[in-house]
């Protein structure tokens, strides 16, 4: 016999509307969606009283490094999925530059072990492409893959894929899109070896921003913009972080029709230049934090749609690794946890509408990753929910910090909302600052 959820009184985030209703579920899925006169007829086995929150689709997040297998001292797919799940985050889409990097159906069974296994939240992972494996990933299958990750014009180990010929093999074939973190290496080495003149070892940390500079940026996004125009192929540009790359992309197209789409990643919308004097190597990510100009129209480009997507790039790594000198220091940052309302802080700034969070962080990466049944509030849909408080105040500390690293960006600031629970294919995950012990994670599925 079905078991049936009912939650009520609580106001939905979904389709560009919030919206007074109830939600109906059976068996993980959403069966029905009404008013609470309506569902007042309705029988159900448990009741989940929503009122005073705003319910969203499940998170989704198209972009995250959770280290295992290979980096496990620093995150692993159990403690991030955690983290993700009391960020309210739901599903999640993980780069492949592990170690050893996923580059083969092999690596990738043994990444989908694991998190069937291990994780809290559903899941999914790209695969990666490198100079000479364009043949082997492109023969496989793509139902449950979701995109292709490349790294162009920027080395991450030996995944940079700066071969003509493999970068026109894959636009041209990928059934799937092709996500690139794009950098320019030659100008990347070239402002490393001006600044090392500069400063010597250890020069600041305010560097950053230009060795990997906005030039780094604009003129690899420009060839991968270019070559996706000429092969027809489905780009995904990651965690744009300037606004002289915002001109590559077309805001008028709409999104279920665009073949180029783009991303902004929470640590680009919230910090700026300005913050490097105090955050210093926790700010350190590539593509680097730019300036406030950069920040601000960029976040300005969710709103009229040349941003169409928001992601973390959540990337743990140990605070004794991040206190090491500049070019020792590792780059990267852990934000999923919280990640929706950092971006529910932009919200209270009327900076983005809250119904655009939803789009930008729950629709949108279902529809641009074609993942089916998610990132919608909708009857026949996975019941993957999150559900905020948005006038719970909390001060977020490194003490509260799940991923294994310990650690937050955030630290010592004070956020208006807070992630109350997460629900994930029908049953809670996390509920009133305790994780149940519900295994329903499920691997995402993709449209063909």
């Amino acid at each position: 016999m079905a078991h049936r959820i009912l939650i009520g009184n609580g106001k939905i985030v979904n389709e560009g509307h919030i919206t007074e209703a109830d939600i109906l579920i059976e068996d993980g899925f959403i069966s029905e969606i009404t008013t609470s006169n309506q569902s007042s007829n309705q029988t159900y086995d448990e009741f989940f009283d929503a009122s005073g929150l705003l319910i969203f689709p499940g998170f989704i997040d198209t972009h995250v490094h959770f280290r295992e297998p290979g980096l496990t001292h620093k995150a692993d797919i159990r403690s991030e999925s955690m983290a993700a799940a009391v960020g309210g985050v739901t599903s999640f889409m993980e780069m492949p530059n592990t170690k050893p990097p996923t580059v083969s159906q092999e690596l990738l069974d043994q990444k989908l072990n694991i998190a069937k296994e291990n994780s809290v939240v559903n899941y999914s992972f790209f695969v990666g492409a490198t100079n000479d494996n364009a043949e082997e990933i492109l023969g496989l299958d793509f139902s449950k893959i979701g995109g292709i990750k490349v790294f162009m014009g920027s080395s991450t180990g030996n995944m940079l894929v700066n071969n003509p010929k493999t970068l026109e093999t894959l636009f041209s074939n990928s059934p799937v899109p092709i996500a690139v973190h794009c950098e320019s290496e030659s100008i990347i080495k070239a402002e490393t070896e001006r600044f090392k003149e500069i400063y010597g070892e250890n020069p600041p940390f305010s560097i950053h921003e230009h060795i990997r500079s906005a030039k780094a940026c604009i003129e690899s996004t420009t060839l991968a913009v270019d070559l996706a125009k000429q092969t027809g192929a489905r780009l995904h540009v990651t965690h744009v972080s300037t606004k002289s790359e915002l001109k590559l992309f077309d805001n008028n197209t709409p999104l279920h029709n665009k073949k180029i789409t783009a991303e902004a990643v929470v640590p680009h919308l919230w910090f700026s230049d300005n913050d490097y004097q105090k955050l210093g190597a926790r700010i350190k990510c590539n593509p680097s934090i730019k300036t406030r100009n950069d920040r601000n129209t960029i976040r300005k480009a969710l709103n009229n749609n040349t941003i169409d997507s928001i992601a973390t790039d959540h990337a743990p790594h140990l605070l004794q690794e991040k206190n090491m000198p500049y070019f020792q220091c590792p780059s990267g940052m852990p934000s999923i946890q919280f990640s929706a309302i950092a971006v529910m802080e932009l919200c209270k700034k009327n900076i983005i509408p809250i119904t655009t969070m939803a789009t930008k962080m729950c629709h949108a990466p279902a529809i641009i990753f074609n993942i089916e049944k998610r990132g919608f509030i909708r009857t026949g849909y996975h019941a993957d929910l999150a559900f905020i408080n948005p006038n719970k105040k909390q001060k977020i500390t490194d003490k509260k910090v799940i991923s294994k690293c310990g650690w937050t960006p955030f630290d010592g600031l004070v956020f208006s909302s807070k992630v109350v629970a997460t629900m994930v294919n029908g049953k809670f995950v996390f509920k009133n600052e305790i994780f149940t012990q519900n295994k329903c994670a499920e691997q995402l599925t993709f449209k063909q």
